[in-house]
């Protein structure tokens, strides 16, 4: 079973990314789970999802306190937040920000980092607006670049059978981050 944990912002879709990531796994014929963790329930406040992916049905129903991977939909929270705790040894971390990778060794070293610029892309294909990027669908695209959980085009199926406008902006910001992503780096 691969677990993943995101954390974001309230707005910026993190716990519609992993409804995404869940529809498009069972198109490639995986098992999946998705679900969010609210503290308050407010836009910009922290919001962590989970998401679980497996080639058998998936029994076990708590959060995910030590994920395989790490996606961060607001480079903010690294700074903010001990995102990495529990992380597996061998985990990725995923990160929307324009920074290099090697720019997170302070924070994430020890563990493999790739960066896409997510927000800079969703401005670019109008999801939300330049102050307050919704950046879930791109980051997707990343996420099935560097972790090899969904192909491309079961993402992209998801991406149109669960978000209901914008559809050609969104998956066209998926694609672009799935070309763009950085390589993996160790740290």
């Amino acid at each position: 079973m691969i677990e993943i944990r995101f954390h974001g912002r309230g707005g910026q879709g993190a716990v519609v990314a992993t409804k995404i990531l869940a529809t498009s796994v069972f198109l490639d014929g995986k098992y999946s789970q998705s679900f969010p963790a609210f503290g308050v329930e407010r836009r910009g406040a922290p919001v962590t999802a989970f998401l679980r992916v497996d080639d058998k049905p998936i029994r076990i129903r708590t959060e995910i306190y030590e994920p395989d991977h790490l996606v961060v939909l607001d480079p903010l929270l690294v700074e903010q937040v001990p995102l990495a705790n529990g992380l597996k040894k061998d985990g990725i971390i995923i990160i929307n920000s324009n920074k290099k990778p090697p720019e997170f060794s302070d924070m994430f070293k020890g563990f493999r980092v790739a960066t896409v610029p997510a927000g800079k892309i969703a401005v670019k294909y109008h999801l939300g607006s330049p102050q307050s990027p919704i950046v879930n669908t791109a980051i997707l695209g990343a996420v099935a670049k560097v972790l090899g959980v969904v192909t491309p085009e079961s993402l992209i199926e998801g991406i149109k059978t669960d978000v209901p406008a914008y559809t050609e902006n969104n998956a066209a910001a998926a694609q672009e981050a799935y070309e763009t992503v950085s390589d993996v780096v160790q740290l």
